[in-house]
Parts: C-alpha cells; structure tokens; sequence
C-alpha cells in the first residue's frame, strides 16, 4: 500500500497543479525550482501526492539491483550508508562537550593569584568543596580548576604561612595577614574554619597607589585632606572601597605637603614611600600587639596624622577621639552606611554614663564622615564608588552634641552648598549621568520613595527642556 509523505490519513503537502504559477516566485540567493514543480515534490499525472513507488513495488525503499531490501515498516528507509558512518550516533545521542578541569591538588597558591590579576578580580575564596572563586565587577566567578579537599586547601594555605602563623592560627582558628606576589600585587589574606576545614579569602591590594582624581572622588574630599587636626571617617560595609579611599588621600598629603604620618593597619594594604612626608606604617600582629597599643606609643612619636586600619573595640574609638582632641589628624574606619548611623555606632559603643561626654568631644573634633558603597556601572566595565559625604558645620556639631543624629541626614540634604551631598542625592547625580542603572540605584536607596521623587522631578525637567539641578552632566539618551 502506498504511503503518503504527509503522514497516514493527512493531506499531501505538494499539491499544487503542474505548470501552476508558484507564489514568490522571485527568489534571492537561493533555489528557484523548474517551472513545471512548485517549490517541491509534485506527483506524476494521476497521482494525489506523496510517495508512489514504480510498478511491482509495494511501496517503500527498493534496494538496487543485487541487494536485499532490509526490513522495513513502510515508509521511506534512507539509503546505505558508507561503513565509517555506520555506527555514528545522531546529535541528540552524543554527549555533551566536557570541559577538562585542572588539577588543584598540585597548585601553589600563586598561580591562582595571577589569574585573579589576569582577570581583573578583586578577591579569591578557597573552601573545600568548590572550586577556587573569583569576585569580578561585584560577580563571583568559578575558576577552571577541580573541587577542592580539605587537604588541597590546608597544604595551599600553610606553604605561604610561617611556624609562629600557623600555630597562632590552630590556636584562634582565625588568622590575618598579608601576602605578596612577587613585584605584581599585595594581598589581604584572612584565613579561617569552614565546617572544620581550612578555607581562605583573599583581597587584591595593587601596588599602585590611585589619585583622587583616577578614583572619580568629589572636589570636597580633595580639600578634607589639607584639614590639620580633628578625626575624618570613612565608613561602608566591607568591599566598599574603604582602604582605597583613605590610600588616596593619604597619598595626596604625601605628594603635596611635609607631614609624619603613621599608619596602625591589619594588615597593612597599599605601601607608601617617603616622598614630600615621612611615612611610617605598622602592622598588627607584626609590628604592634594592639590597636589600643599601637596608638597609645604613637602619641610619642610626634605624628602630625594618624590612620587608624579600623575602630573595633570601645579603646581604639576612645583614643582615636583623644588623639584628635590634642591636635592630631585622625583618619578612621567604621563598618556603618551613613553619616547619622556612624555617630549612633560610636557613641553606643560606650556605657551610658560615658555617652554624654563622648557625645561633647565627638561634636568638637569630627570633620567629616564619608559614607560609601561600590556599585556596578551601568555599562558592565567597573564599579563606582557613590559617597555620602558629611561635613561638620556647627549645625552638625550641634545635632551630634544634642542626641539628634537622626536629623543629620535632612541637614546634610539642605547643605550641598558646602559640599554635602547625601546617599539618595548620589545615587540620583550618578544615574543622571548614565554611570549606574536605574535597577542598581534604587536597589541602594536609602529612602526609596525620596530617590523616585527625585528622579521623576529631573525627568520632568528633562522633558521640558531644563538644565537640573546644578552641576548635572546629563547622559546623551
């Protein structure tokens, strides 16, 4: 019985009559057919379509002369095929492409540093289990290598570590320090316990120190660094940019004036030569026993600044504020997210009955407090550091000493004319100038309904032809 192309019991595509003119007949760069077919198969005189096979065959595949026909259910059977393609599996058979890991098990830890350098990182985590981990552009990437075993990492991590490290880290199960890659980079590594297993993370440091103006800073930060005394914070939480800010500025002083400059740091980050200052830069664990220590003896070495790695505990905040209250330059750092959330963490970190006090002599030597975040740029090429910056203007002073460090951020909003500028004011300035996407600047929001009522003011503006505010580069749209 004859079989029809179409499939049992459906009409025959090709049915169009011989000589019938075909749609589109003008074709480009492909197949025109001959005039007496329409773009396919058509059935000879007396056929309805399909397949008809010649006299005295049922229908099917008929073998040439001299083979046996294979078994077959109906319909078409293809052709032999040549003998190297006979047992070839079809696409959908074969496997997928595996990509060949590498070995972990033999490889030094360097060798993992260099590629975070030759990818662009900015951190690298080891965890039994996973592959070795690389943070690019804010995005953790896994690296071409086998999972690696708790012993994989033990054996990495202790090859670059002293006898006096690694006992101190068997003891505490926590361990800082920093390491260097030859003449390329330094890295802030911090080794720990992960479900009983060693696992580390490491922090890309380069070697060279950016200016203000390479890290896109404001003017205003530029000017903080030529105040000569009182205490400047900068505050984010981890992986904002801390480190890198407070480098700059302290490098600017060293470029442009005559300062002593010790730095209390764990561990130390960016190196910085003598150049116009002396720079003299210790390290805990190292070079110091304790914050607390470190900054009582750097009392009595006649520092014009001090940069303080982080106030932790209750004594480093307590010495940092003394040190600036006798005529020092204090630069400091704290894990908060604004200006008003700094001033609440230092002063609740002391009893109650000191808080008064604390409150008094932070409103006297507070000069600045600047507040910020790293966010993925709008085209995928970087991040951008977006800062809210407060000055201390004796309105300021005046909310700290009084207890209303709630109201400090509505004051920083109302004096830009000084410099200030708050979180959601950034977040609009940077989105307006086409840095950061629309998604990422209301995900950082502070006050969500505050940055739309902004956006939608300059979109208004924008619309009819205005300027903006002040200062504004808008983006070509």
């Amino acid at each position: 019985m004859s079989e029809s192309i179409g499939g049992q019991g459906q009409q025959p595509p090709y049915n169009r009559q011989p000589g019938a003119p075909q749609p589109g007949a003008q074709q480009r760069g492909g197949y025109t057919p001959p005039q007496a077919q329409n773009g396919g198969y058509t059935p000879p005189q007396g056929q309805q379509g399909g397949y008809a096979p010649p006299p005295g065959q049922q229908g099917g595949y008929a073998p040439p002369p001299g083979q046996q026909a294979p078994p077959q259910q109906g319909g078409y059977a293809p052709p032999a095929q040549p003998n190297y393609a006979q047992n070839m599996p079809g696409i959908d058979q074969m496997p997928a492409p595996q990509v060949k890991k590498k070995p972990i098990d033999q490889v030094h830890l360097d060798e993992l540093l260099e590629v975070i350098i030759d990818m662009g990182g900015s951190d690298l985590h080891i965890a039994a289990g996973i592959p070795p981990v690389i943070r690019t552009n804010g995005a953790l990437v896994p690296t071409m290598y086998e999972n690696c075993t708790p012993l994989d990492v033990q054996q990495m991590m202790y090859a670059i570590l002293t006898d006096e490290q690694i006992q101190k880290f068997e003891s505490t199960w926590e361990l800082d320090f920093s390491y260097a890659l030859q003449k390329r980079a330094r890295f802030r590594v911090n080794i720990y316990k992960d479900k009983g297993s060693v696992a580390a993370s490491l922090r890309l440091i380069p070697t060279k120190i950016p200016s203000l103006q390479d890290l896109g800073l404001p003017a205003i930060v530029e000017k903080l660094t030529h105040t000569k005394r009182g205490l400047i914070l900068v505050t984010g939480p981890t992986g904002s940019g801390k480190s890198t800010t407070l480098a700059a500025m302290i490098n600017h002083i060293n470029t442009s004036r005559s300062e002593h400059v010790i730095t209390i740091e764990d561990p130390i980050e960016y190196l910085h030569s003598h150049k116009m200052s002396v720079i003299n830069q210790r390290e805990l664990g190292m070079d110091t026993k304790s914050f607390p220590n470190a900054l009582r003896a750097c009392l009595r070495e006649d520092p014009d600044i001090i940069l303080v790695g982080e106030m932790r505990d209750l004594d480093t905040m307590q010495l940092a504020i003394s040190a600036a209250e006798t005529g020092h330059l204090v630069f400091a750092t704290l894990h908060t997210n604004s200006a008003a959330t700094s001033v609440d963490r230092i002063v609740d970190g002391f009893p109650p009955g000191q808080q008064g006090q604390v409150r008094l002599q932070l409103s006297n030597n507070i000069q600045a407090i600047i507040a910020q975040q790293l966010i993925p740029r709008a085209n995928g090429q970087g991040r951008v550091a977006v800062q809210e910056i407060m000055i201390a203007t004796a309105a300021i002073r005046n909310l700290i000493r009084e207890a209303k460090a709630h109201q400090i951020t509505s004051a920083i909003q109302t004096s830009g004319n000084v410099g200030m500028i708050t979180t959601d004011q950034a977040l609009r300035d940077h989105y307006m100038r086409g840095n950061i996407s629309y998604e990422a600047a209301t995900s950082r929001a502070h006050n969500l309904d505050e940055l739309k009522k902004m956006l939608a003011i300059d979109a208004s503006e924008s619309a009819s032809g205005g300027s903006g505010p002040a200062g504004y580069q808008r983006p070509q749209r």
